[in-house]
Formats: C-alpha cells, sequence, structure tokens
C-alpha cells in the first residue's frame, strides 16, 4: 500500500476515534437537536408574531409616507457611505501591515484593532465626543483650518465618521489575516524573481482578499445599517434617522405595534437579501480575528517595501493610529479625572453589578447553544449525515441576518400577553443578548474541536483512557482556551448593548450603557467619563481575567508515566 494512503487512513482513523465519545453518548444528538430548535423556534417564533402583527399595514405604505421614504432612504444612504469608506480604506491599511512586519506599536496597533469587536459603543462615542466635538481635542485645529465651529461630529458625517471608527479596524485585521495565510514559498518565490508592486497585488494579495469582501461587505453594512445607539446620539435631529431609530420610536413612544412590526420586517428583508447575495460567493462570513502573526514572507525582504512604499505606508499606519488612539486615551484621561465623582455615584455600583450578571447569563446561554449544536453537529457528521450537520451549524449563523432589534421586537410581541416588566424584561435582553453573541461563540470553539492524531489516540487506548477520563484529559485542554475566549465575547457584547435595553429596561434601573447615555443626555460629563472607564476597565478585565485562568498549560495522564518511565532508566 501506499505510505501516504496507509499514512491518511491512520489520520482518519484517529480523527473517528477520537469522536466516540460524542458519537457513543445518546445526550449528544438531543443537545443538538433542543438547541436548534430553540433557535429556530424562538427566531421563527418571532418572524411569525411580526407578519401577524404587520398584516393590516400595506409595505407600500413605507413609500407612501413622506417620513418613512426618507428615513429609508437614509438608512440605506449612510449604511452604503460607511461600508464603502470603511472596507475601501481598509484595503491600503491592512497591505500596509502586511508591508510592514516590525516597527515600533506595531503590536498596540493591533490590538486597539481588535478591541472594536467588543468595544461599547457608548465607549467609542464617549471617545469621539471628547476630541471631534465642539470643545474637543481636535476643534482648535478645524477651527483654525475651516475657520468656523466644528460641527462635523452631528449628522450624516458623524455616523459615517463613527461607523468608519468602528467598522474600519475590524475589516483591516480580518483582511492582514487572510493576507497572512500566503504560503512562505510564494514570497519567497517572489523575492527572487523580483515581482512589481502590480503583480505582487494580481497574483498574491488580491486572491486572498477577493473571497472574503463580499462577506465581509455585508457584515460591515448590516452593522451599520442596524446602527443604533450612533445613530441615537449623533443624528442631530429626525432628518437622520433611521429605520432602527424608527422603529425604536414606533415601540417605545407610539405604541404603533404594527408600523414597528413593518419596520422589522424591512430591515429583515434587505439584511437578508444582502446577506444571501454575499454568501452565494461561498463560504461563511468571518467574525473574530486570529492571533497576531507575521506576515509569510518571513524574513525575505519585499522589493515593494522600498521607495515610495515607506512614504505611503507611514501615511495609512500615522491615519489609523489618528482615527483610532485619541478616543480610546481620551476615555481613559477623562475617567481617571472623574475618578472623584464615584464616590457621588450611588447608582453606578448597582448598573454595574446588573450589567455584570445579565452579562454572565448572556454569555452561558450562548456557550451553551453553541456547545450543543456543534456537539449535535459532529455527532451528525460522524455519521455522514452531512445535511443535517450543515443545517444545525448554519441554525447557528441565522442570527446574523436578524438584527437585535428586530428580534427583540418579534419575541416582545410574541410573549407580550404573560410578559411583565421588571425582572422579565431584563431576562428577555439576556435571551436576546446571549442569541446574538451566538455565532462569535461558535466560531470561535469550532476550530476547538478537531480529531485527535492517531499516535495521541493509541497512547491513550494504551493507559486505558476513555470516556470521562478521555474527555477530561484530552477534550478539555484543548477546549479550555477557546471557551473562555468564546466567553469573553459573549460577556463583552452584552456588556456593550444598549439597543435591546434602551427598548425593554427600566431607566430607574439601568445597567451601565444605559446609566452612560444617561448622563450624556443630561451633560454630566464628569459623572460619564467615570462610568465609561469603568466599562472600558470591565471589558478588559473580563479578557485579562479569562486568558490568565487558563494560561496554565495542559498536563496529560501519560505525563507522569513518561516521567517514571525516565527516571528508572536513570542508574
Amino acid at each position: 500500500m501506499d505510505p501516504r494512503v496507509a499514512q491518511r487512513q491512520r489520520s482518519l482513523s484517529g480523527a473517528t476515534s477520537s469522536l466516540r465519545w460524542a458519537s457513543r453518548s445518546r445526550w449528544a444528538p438531543g443537545l443538538g437537536l433542543a438547541a436548534l430548535a430553540a433557535v429556530a423556534g424562538l427566531g421563527l417564533g418571532s418572524l411569525g408574531a411580526l407578519l401577524w402583527q404587520a398584516r393590516g399595514v400595506h409595505p407600500a405604505a413605507l413609500w407612501q409616507e413622506p417620513w418613512l421614504a426618507a428615513v429609508l432612504r437614509f438608512t440605506l444612504w449612510q449604511a452604503t457611505l460607511s461600508t464603502l469608506l470603511a472596507v475601501g480604506l481598509a484595503v491600503p491599511v491592512a497591505l500596509a501591515l502586511a508591508r510592514r512586519p516590525r516597527f515600533p506599536g506595531r503590536g498596540l496597533l493591533l490590538r486597539a484593532m481588535e478591541l472594536s469587536l467588543v468595544l461599547p459603543t457608548l465607549i467609542g462615542l464617549f471617545g469621539l465626543v471628547a476630541v471631534h466635538g465642539r470643545r474637543g481635542w481636535a476643534a482648535p485645529l478645524w477651527e483654525g483650518l475651516v475657520g468656523s465651529e466644528s460641527g462635523y461630529l452631528y449628522g450624516l458625517s458623524g455616523i459615517v465618521l463613527a461607523h468608519v471608527f468602528y467598522n474600519l479596524p475590524l475589516a483591516a485585521r480580518l483582511m492582514l489575516q487572510a493576507l497572512e495565510t500566503a504560503p512562505a514559498a510564494h514570497w519567497r518565490l517572489a523575492s527572487q524573481l523580483g515581482l512589481t508592486r502590480a503583480t505582487l497585488w494580481r497574483t498574491l494579495e488580491w486572491p486572498r482578499l477577493a473571497p472574503l469582501l463580499p462577506r465581509l461587505a455585508a457584515l460591515v453594512f448590516t452593522l451599520c445599517f442596524t446602527s443604533f445607539a450612533i445613530v441615537m446620539t449623533l443624528g442631530g435631529g429626525p432628518r437622520s434617522s433611521t429605520l432602527e431609530v424608527a422603529l425604536y420610536q414606533a415601540l417605545k413612544f407610539d405604541h404603533d405595534l404594527a408600523l414597528a412590526a413593518l419596520l422589522a420586517l424591512t430591515q429583515l428583508a434587505i439584511c437578508l437579501s444582502l446577506w444571501l447575495l454575499a454568501l452565494s460567493w461561498g463560504g461563511a462570513p468571518s467574525l473574530v480575528v486570529g492571533s497576531v502573526a507575521l506576515p509569510s514572507g518571513g524574513r525575505w525582504r519585499r522589493r515593494d517595501a522600498l521607495g515610495v512604499s515607506r512614504l505611503t505606508d507611514a501615511v495609512w499606519l500615522t491615519a489609523l493610529a489618528a482615527l483610532l488612539l485619541p478616543p480610546l486615551a481620551a476615555v481613559v484621561l477623562a475617567g481617571l479625572a472623574g475618578l472623584p465623582e464615584l464616590p457621588r455615584q450611588a447608582s453606578l455600583w448597582a448598573a454595574a453589578a446588573r450589567s455584570l450578571v445579565m452579562a454572565l447569563g448572556a454569555a452561558a446561554g450562548a456557550l451553551s447553544l453553541a456547545l450543543s449544536l456543534l456537539v449535535g453537529s459532529r455527532w451528525l457528521k460522524v455519521r455522514r449525515h452531512s445535511a443535517g450537520a450543515l443545517l444545525m451549524e448554519g441554525g447557528g449563523q441565522l442570527i446574523l441576518v436578524i438584527p437585535a432589534l428586530v428580534l427583540g421586537t418579534g419575541l416582545f410581541l410574541l410573549l407580550r400577553p404573560t410578559l411583565g416588566s421588571g425582572w422579565q424584561g431584563y431576562g428577555l435582553v439576556v435571551l436576546v443578548n446571549a442569541f446574538m453573541a451566538l455565532p462569535f461563540a461558535m466560531q470561535v470553539i469550532r476550530g476547538a474541536l478537531p480529531g485527535l492524531s492517531a499516535p495521541e489516540v493509541r497512547l491513550a487506548d494504551q493507559f486505558g483512557i476513555r470516556g470521562r477520563v478521555r474527555l477530561r484529559w484530552l477534550v478539555w485542554p484543548r477546549l479550555r482556551r477557546p471557551l473562555a475566549l468564546a466567553l469573553a465575547y459573549a460577556m463583552t457584547l452584552s456588556l456593550g448593548d444598549f439597543s435591546v435595553i434602551a427598548l425593554f429596561g427600566s431607566p430607574s434601573a439601568p445597567t451601565l450603557p444605559m446609566l452612560l447615555f444617561q448622563q450624556l443626555g443630561g451633560y454630566r460629563w464628569q459623572g460619564a467619563a467615570a462610568t465609561a472607564l469603568l466599562l472600558l476597565a470591565l471589558v478588559v478585565l473580563v479578557f485579562a481575567l479569562l486568558g490568565l485562568l487558563t494560561r496554565r498549560p495542559p498536563r496529560y495522564p501519560w505525563n507522569r508515566f513518561a516521567r517514571e518511565e525516565r527516571h528508572a532508566r536513570v542508574p
């Protein structure tokens, strides 16, 4: 037999053996089906409630009513403009980072780019106001250049600036991750052949970016299209209202359930159509970034990194740092100045405790659903039910096309006869946040569920490591760190939630984002600075603490036997 075929068969045998703990478990398919039923049932139930409420409103009312037509046009325009700028500007930024694998501050810049995914929206808005507001750090420079007071932060320009602040770093980081997948042999050959800048772009860089761009543009467009806190804070009036804000107003103030259902269905139809178009290019959207790595070019000097590229790359990287770092620094500095206000804020600590409890509940729900869906999908794959496995994993990703406020509105309409106030409203917020964090948790955990290698399986069988012991010593060490990362993502996404809590929360018992919004609206700058710093510290603390708890290297049971055998051989 061909040695390569034999090696392939041994690898497949090891991977299959490593999954026996799931394939023999009676609870694996039950957990997967229960999680799929919960996600699909609540999702389809909320959609059915929206359709039922909107049955008396004709979709043409969106265009026949001038105000609603203007809201829809503005929503599409700001999301399209924000997507074009964020994704378009991310391309040269990612190329500059790929060409410059080493420069002072590169690690800090990459960490700040990765923070954009989990940074609470109101913290970024606080920093943007501190830097670009009428009395911000950039106001004297603007007045010196233009000769008038800086007002660009409010209205369409402010909304687009905030969307670019959040989405450009995320898009550039994911593009950089795609560029780093180019094999080192390709860069060695390019260096030896002396390929030009245009040839490198056509043969090495564009083939890595092209498959990513449709899905990445769909992700950024969805985030901008469903933006709520940014538009509420920087919109500047009814002329800058979006569908998300109109839905909130119809449900919270006007109590017009039919109009709210129609707006929610409109959002859902647009987002679903866009995702179907993007996914027709193949693949699933990237949501989280991997570890920081050097480009595949390694030590090979790139010819395109010399000459005028030094100047252009420096310009792009400086612009990225000027966009990202000043708002984050403004949050820290303003928060430190507002620390004396902490003892006088009795509601701050109650809001912090409330936010942490709700974030922990949402994260636990997201992890439970993600593990159940992935284990059930793996159980189906072992039995070669590929269609069922794809359906089970796709059910968790379906939440991507349903905006949080749309899902919350549908669940509110579905549960409205029995839904009370107080803790029941907060329970609905936890449920919606768990669903919204599910795709992120699944993507982080999915990569940690590969099969064991054949030597590991043989060694485990030799020592009699089976069942729960194998789960403890072989599976858990691989899942520990991804589970902690997924828990951190889910907790921080819930900690920074404002759209759902603004709809179902109580102003008298706010979470930290709601309290921050109240303080900003009441021009309590010092208190808002302290609240923003505390919220940012909680986000950083969650990642740092979970990373510290899972940093211990895994210990396998045969390590002790190996040490004893090694010492026994020593004379």
